[in-house]
């Protein structure tokens, strides 16, 4: 059976549901306060999950999802960066953890747009804590393995050639 373009957005799509689900249960029922860092994640995860719900509702013809591949990879790769970012902060000695600056919501309203991503995108010290693990891995490490593969997905599922609608009128199966 083949997944068709449409489908895969649509499974892709869930996937960043869950992926938002879980954060959200962490921060709500396990008592994770998120660090800036976590929440720029969180963006990247919604963002890449509403283009690939947009892109399953439209279901566009080649060049409209490669389009969406693009649009997807961009997302994916913003939130990679930051998980990145965050794993890295998280590595440094502890005397090289930049101290706690001010939390987003005060960064949000007293500074510059482009000022309040600089600040946040430094790292601070919460930034650096690690208070949750899986299999060894700190939640952004999990958020960069879960961005890479949804990310190589959004693009094989969009840029690849769909030729089986085209070829449902020749009398040819549709490829394997």
């Amino acid at each position: 059976m083949s997944i068709t373009p449409r489908i895969g957005n649509v499974l892709g799509a869930l996937a960043c549901a869950g992926l938002m689900a879980y954060a959200l249960f962490a921060e709500h029922a396990l008592g994770y306060e998120p660090c800036p860092l976590c929440i720029f994640q969180r963006v990247a995860v919604i963002a890449l999950g509403l283009l690939f719900l947009i892109a399953a509702i439209q279901d566009p013809g080649q060049f409209g999802r490669r389009i969406h591949a693009i649009l997807m990879l961009l997302a994916a790769g913003s939130g990679i960066g930051v998980a990145a970012r965050h794993l890295w902060l998280q590595s440094l000695p502890p005397e090289r953890v930049p101290s706690c600056g001010p939390g987003l919501d005060y960064m949000l309203e007293a500074f510059p747009f482009t000022e309040m991503l600089q600040t946040v995108l430094s790292g601070s010290g919460e930034c650096a804590e690690i208070s949750w693990r899986f299999l060894g891995l700190a939640m952004p490490g999990w958020v960069l393995i879960s961005l890479v593969a949804l990310g190589v997905f959004a693009a094989w599922n969009n840029w690849r050639r769909a030729s089986w609608p085209e070829n449902a009128g020749s009398g040819r199966p549709p490829p394997a």
